[in-house]
Order: structure tokens, then C-alpha cells, then sequence
């Protein structure tokens, strides 16, 4: 995966929205959900039954403005989680049906992915339809599912490590009539399993989950095969069959989970692990084993770089592919062996939920890298040094850059040299750096039309690069850009009908060297700078990160105390309006301090007391006093994020 500057295309005809779409790559990983009109607004795109509603993402932002719903928000699409379930459900029917599959799909979505309250609920009455499911991997994501699912016919697969307060909700859900299934991660659950399932009188339904050779490419490559964290050696599921024999309940296991990884951006990984998997699975059944479901886990990947390539953050085959891969690849196992087709389990998270969601923020600043106007001449009493320097300045074409780049480097670092040693001038050094900025933006020029750049210089347009200061925060809407380099889709969503001139990086409310976004999707591979518009006077510049519904709102933590923004849902109609569903207020001041165990009421009488004492000494009239409590509680009460127009 290489990294260049990302720059507009050369275009001899005016600047087109559609060189926009282009140039952002939306019709390459916005899945037909997004497109630019005419006029240069990015629109969200809905389908129905005989016709497709557009609608322009400013025109729900002002809809949040007038609610009182200020940047930054994330920003839920319901119809696109809506439309992601159908599509998987609908994907591995067309599979089952081309090749005259024997039984039937069944989808079940990991909650961890999006714990969210109303994510969740969209999924289990939407995706009842098609009998879609939830897994979960903890006592109170058993809870969540268990609450919020109401179609029997759907299942709930337990995951993870599971205590005797876990078994026994399970235990009462299968006696409930739902179709909840343990999926055994280590031998020591059993023996929990058989003994609480005694004492309730409940046979359970199990599963187990068996750990893959097939090493997958992708982030999480470390993580699979044979030094996978997830799943039970061949030596211990044979012990478990010899376990559930002696117990004479070798009859409910039904189900054979393997997990190949997440995000697998390679379709061989996937055809090669369901190879593997259904060799477990006809092993099983020789063992006695009834069976029934093969569940093969996640790893349905999200194209965040638009590529259709095997790189890490994209994916090189379609959704169509995807499960008519894994039903033929099932049938090529079990049919020479007359084994009958299993129900297909998989546990699609990321390509579910991704879409429905966007981080929305305005642009509050911009650091430019352009250098001042120099003078026409130095000063006769300039150092030799700082003549040599204006002279390379002069000397910058397309012959010599490279010369120009290296001199430029030696003569203002030799300035600096003398200025930490006291034998040079603040204003020498200042001049001297505004110049050798007016080289490297001459440099940077004539490396945009050179064939070859030096490695060296290499990260020259990223140094010079502009940086454009975001309403938000890296560490609480998009913590995976920097625990794990995650790549998302980043672009303005109006304006595109303007070329966009600048190169920039992002920065973030926080005082962190972390709080910025400095790698960016394009269809080659990544970019250290996206091309953005300069900002107009008493204008927003809006932007959207995309694809942020898997995980970000879940592991969002508080640096700087930035708490939860504001989250908005949507759902959009056939004529073309659209209703906020659920409208959520993001964390105040006074939330995100309790979060960290401070009393705001303590606070507040900590502060009269103290301005009190001020009145008492002169310091503050009794009417400063009130103004000042009144300004310190508006605040405690206020958003955590930047806020225009609040004094």
C-alpha cells in the first residue's frame, strides 16, 4: 500500500461535482448509499421499491440545527442498516436458490459490534423478517438479546466465556422456546453446562468452537490460525464429544462455530477456512453428533478504501461472491459424504452496521504552511548564511530542486544553529525560515509534475500540508484511526462542485500529537493528505468520516473530556422527507465530570464559597458574584465540544 499526496486531478474543463465523486472515491466505498448531485452536495441515497429518494446530508444538518442539534453529531441512517440486513439475507438466498442449497440462512449480529439501544432494536424488528439474530458475548448482551428479540425463529448464539448466572439465562430462554445455543470456548464450561442444565431440568443447545489452521490476511492476520486466541484445539473437541457421550447428551450439540478473523479483505481466506470448517463438521457427525448449524463467524469485510483490492481496510470480492463462495464450498465438502446441508450461521457485524453511520463536524480553523511576502532585497548586514539561503531561493526550477531542497536544509539549519548559540538575530531566524518555507513550497511544486521523487523528499507535500482543525475528537468518535491506524472515508459534503485546492491534514479539539487524522483512503491505497477547500468567511465548512458504525461509539473513551456527541437518527421517506427518530443529546460538562468521579454540586459550592471570599476582600462586587455562578453553571450544563455564538 503506497502513500502519496492526494491531489485534484488536471482538468482542463471547469471543476464538476462528478470529479468530486471521483476524486473523494464515493461511488467506490459508499455501496450505492451516497452520491454527489449536481450542485455539489453530498446526498444519502435510499431505494425503494420503483424509485431511489436523495437526500443532501447539509439539508439534515440544518434539520438538527433548528432542533437545537449543533456539530459535531453522528449521524444514523435507518434505512441504510435497514437495507445492509436485507441485502446479506438476501445475497445468501440468490446463493441458496443458484445452487439448490438444502436448507436455509440464518444471519445473527454480534452485538459488541454496536451496543447501541436503538442500533440493536432496528435490527431485531427489521431483521425479523428474515429471522436475523443476535450473538452474544457477555451476561448483559445475553440480556440485550434476550429483551429486544421477539421472533423465536431466530437464534441467539452465546459466545465467549460463560458463568453459571449465564447458562441459566440461556437455559430459561431455551425453555421460553428460544432458540439460543451455548457455543463452548473451553473444556471447563462444559461440566458448568451439564450441572446447571440438571439442576433446571433444561437441555441445553450447544455449539462449539473449534480453532482454524487457515491463516487470513488483513490487520487481524496475527490473530488466526493456529495462534488464535478463539477456539478449542482437535484434541479438546474430541474430549468434549467423549464428555456429552458419557453424559448421554451428545445429542445437543447442533452447531460447529469457526471464526476466521474480521475483516478479511482476501475471498480465498474465506472459501479455504469454510473448506476446513466442514471437515470439523463432518467429523462431528461420524462422532454421533446430530448437527444442523455451521456457523462460520464474521470477517464479511467493508471496502473503507474503495480499492476492490486485498489491502487491510478493503475487500477483494463482492457480496454476491462472499456467500456464493460459502454455499458452494459447503456443498463441494458434504455432498460426496451424503451429508445433509446445514443451516449457514455467520456473524456479520462490521458489514451490517458501517454504513448507517457518519461522524459529522464543522472546520473551526486553518494553519497554513505558505510563506509570508519576502522583502525585495536583504539587508546589506545580512549574515553570508542568510544570502546563500535567498540566493537558493532564487535558483528553484526544475533542473536543480533536489540541490535547492539540500541546501535549503543546511542553511536555515545552520541559522538555527547560531541563533540557540546567541550569534544570530530573532528576525534573522525569522527571515530565514520564511524563506526556506518559500523554497519547499517551490520544491513541492515541481515534485506534483516529476515522474520520480527522491525518497527523501518524499514526505515534503504532508509537511507543508495545510492542517484544518475539527469540532470533534479522535479518542471518542474515532478511537480505531488511533489505536489500530483503522482507514475511514473522510470528505466535505457540499462545495463539490468547486475544485478543491488545498492539501490538508485534520486535527482535533484535543492537546494531543494523537488527535489527528493523517491517513486517508483513496483507490491506490492510502494518502497522508486529503484535498480539501479553503474556508470562506462566516461560512461552515462541513465534513463526514463514513463507515464509522462498527465499534467507534462503543470504545469512544474522554480525553480532554470530550464526552458523547449528540447522535441523530433518520429515517427517510419515499417522498423524498425525512423523520428524526431518536434524537440524543451528546454529554455536558457536568455528565463527563461525574464520569470521572466529580460532584458538580460539590463543584459549584466550591466555587460560591471561593467567590464569596472574593466579595468579602473587595475583590468582586456581589453582582460579579452572580454573573460569575451564573457563567459557571451555563457552562456545567453546556456541550463539551466547541460551540459558536454561545457568549
Amino acid at each position: 500500500m503506497r502513500t502519496k499526496p492526494l491531489a485534484a486531478p488536471p482538468h482542463e474543463a471547469p471543476w464538476s461535482a462528478q470529479d468530486s465523486a471521483d476524486l473523494y472515491g464515493v461511488n467506490d466505498w459508499g455501496c450505492d448509499f451516497f452520491k454527489v448531485s449536481d450542485n455539489g452536495e453530498l446526498e444519502v441515497q435510499v431505494d425503494f421499491k420503483d424509485h431511489t429518494v436523495s437526500v443532501p446530508l447539509i439539508q439534515i444538518i440544518e434539520g438538527m440545527q433548528e432542533r437545537g442539534l449543533e456539530m459535531p453529531a453522528i449521524l444514523r441512517i435507518e434505512n441504510l442498516l435497514d437495507a445492509r440486513i436485507s441485502a446479506l439475507n438476501e445475497a445468501f438466498a440468490r446463493a441458496i436458490q443458484s445452487y439448490q442449497y438444502g436448507n436455509v440462512y440464518r444471519g445473527v449480529f454480534p452485538i459488541k459490534v454496536n451496543q447501541q439501544c436503538h442500533v440493536v432494536e432496528e435490527i431485531a424488528d427489521f431483521g425479523s423478517r428474515y429471522h436475523h439474530g443476535l450473538e452474544a458475548g457477555s451476561k448483559a448482551e445475553l440480556i440485550i438479546a434476550l429483551s429486544k428479540l421477539h421472533d423465536n425463529e431466530s437464534m441467539i448464539v452465546c459466545n465467549g466465556y460463560k458463568d453459571a448466572e449465564f447458562i441459566e439465562l440461556g437455559l430459561y430462554a431455551k425453555e421460553m422456546g428460544i432458540n439460543c445455543i451455548f457455543v463452548l470456548e473451553s473444556l471447563k464450561e462444559l461440566p458448568i453446562i451439564l450441572e446447571r442444565s440438571e439442576a433446571l431440568g433444561i437441555e441445553p443447545l450447544l455449539g462449539v468452537r473449534i480453532r482454524s489452521s487457515v491463516t487470513v490476511d488483513g490487520h487481524w492476520n496475527e490473530d488466526s490460525g493456529d495462534r488464535s486466541i478463539f477456539g478449542m484445539s482437535t484434541h479438546s473437541l474430541v474430549r468434549v464429544v467423549e464428555e456429552l457421550k458419557q453424559a448421554n447428551m451428545l445429542h445437543c450439540l447442533q452447531l460447529l462455530h469457526c471464526h476466521l478473523g474480521s475483516q478479511i479483505p482476501n475471498i480465498r481466506n474465506i472459501r479455504m477456512g469454510v473448506m476446513e470448517a466442514c471437515r470439523f463438521y463432518s467429523g462431528l457427525i461420524e462422532q454421533g453428533a446430530p448437527m444442523g448449524y455451521l456457523d462460520l463467524g464474521g470477517g464479511l469485510a467493508v471496502d473503507y478504501e474503495g480499492a476492490s483490492s486485498n489491502h487491510t481496510h478493503s475487500m477483494n470480492y463482492q457480496l454476491d461472491e462472499y456467500c456464493n463462495n460459502i454455499v458452494e464450498t459447503i456443498q463441494e465438502c458434504l455432498d460426496p459424504e451424503n451429508i445433509p446441508h446445514p443451516v449457514i450461521v455467520t456473524e456479520s457485524g462490521r458489514a451490517t452496521v458501517a454504513y448507517s453511520s457518519m461522524l459529522l463536524f464543522n472546520t473551526l480553523d486553518v494553519r497554513t504552511y505558505e510563506p509570508a511576502p519576502l522583502p525585495e532585497s536583504l539587508a546589506d548586514d545580512a549574515s553570508s548564511t542568510l544570502q546563500s539561503l535567498w540566493q537558493v531561493n532564487q535558483d528553484v526550477g526544475a533542473e536543480n530542486y533536489q540541490e535547492c531542497y539540500n541546501d535549503a536544509l543546511f542553511y536555515r539549519d545552520e541559522i538555527q544553529s547560531l541563533f540557540r548559540r546567541g550569534q544570530a538575530s530573532l528576525s534573522e531566524r525569522a527571515i530565514a525560515e520564511n524563506i526556506a518555507l518559500s523554497i519547499f513550497q517551490k520544491v513541492a511544486k515541481e515534485i506534483r509534475s516529476s515522474e520520480r521523487v527522491p525518497e527523501e523528499m518524499q514526505h515534503l507535500p504532508q509537511m507543508l500540508a495545510d492542517i484544518y482543525y475539527g469540532n470533534f475528537s479522535v479518542f471518542q468518535s474515532l478511537p480505531d484511526t488511533w489505536a489500530i491506524d483503522q482507514v475511514f472515508p473522510v470528505m466535505p459534503i457540499h462545495r463539490l462542485d468547486e475544485k478543491p485546492t488545498r492539501d490538508a491534514m485534520l486535527a482535533d479539539l484535543t492537546c494531543d500529537c494523537d488527535g489527528k487524522i493523517d491517513v486517508f483512503a483513496t483507490a491506490e491505497g492510502t494518502s497522508s493528505t486529503l484535498a480539501l477547500h479553503s474556508l470562506k468567511e462566516e461560512e461552515e465548512y462541513y465534513l463526514g468520516v463514513f463507515l464509522v458504525g462498527a465499534y467507534q461509539e462503543t470504545l469512544g473513551d474522554l480525553h480532554n473530556l470530550f464526552g458523547d456527541t449528540h447522535v441523530v437518527s433518520v429515517a427517510i421517506r419515499e417522498d423524498g422527507r425525512f423523520d428524526f427518530v431518536r434524537e440524543i443529546h451528546g454529554d455536558s460538562i457536568a455528565d463527563v465530570l461525574s464520569y470521572v468521579e466529580y460532584d458538580p454540586r460539590i463543584m459549584s459550592e466550591e466555587l460560591r464559597q471561593r467567590a464569596e471570599k472574593a466579595v468579602r476582600q473587595g475583590r468582586i462586587t456581589p453582582a460579579r458574584r452572580k454573573q460569575m455562578l451564573k457563567a459557571f453553571k451555563a457552562s456545567l450544563d453546556g456541550y463539551t465540544y466547541f460551540e459558536r455564538g454561545t457568549l
